[in-house]
């Protein structure tokens, strides 16, 4: 099978949590550049995909956090932007600074998450904020 996208490129995101309210950060390049999302990127080469999830948090946003799970792995395919992503989704759980755009955000903050289904444009970022919620409450 031919197409016409590069191969798949590996790449974390992270669901972290503080209360009732999820981080999100405003993405400053394609794909999806303006939209809010999960704060995430690339897996360099030799780094763990939780290793990789936790720098770019910290990268993107300056909120240090502990991973809570495995939530998804989600394909990102955006022929628009030529790229296909293979999305590691983790949730997290804050553990200390406040959010503050670095790296390729925008803007980093966290919300409320009844405020999730009308900021997020992406039906699978909704998706996978659900589940993180709903694996907290237990």
């Amino acid at each position: 099978m031919t197409s016409p996208l590069p191969a798949p490129v590996p790449c974390v995101g992270v669901v972290c949590l503080r209360g009732d309210q999820v981080l999100l950060i405003r993405r400053g390049r394609p794909p999806k550049q303006g939209e809010w999302s999960l704060p995430g990127g690339r897996i360099e080469p030799g780094e763990r995909a939780v290793d990789a999830a936790l720098r770019e948090l910290l990268e993107e946003t300056g909120v240090e956090a502990e991973i809570t799970g495995l939530l998804d792995v989600v394909d990102g395919v955006f022929p628009e932007a030529g790229r296909h992503y293979v999305l590691i989704d983790y949730a997290a759980r804050w553990l200390s600074g406040e959010p503050v755009a670095g790296d390729d955000a925008l803007e980093a903050r966290f919300v409320a998450l009844e405020e999730v289904e009308t900021l997020v444009a992406w039906d699978e970022t909704r998706r996978v904020i659900r589940m993180a919620a709903a694996a907290r409450r237990g």
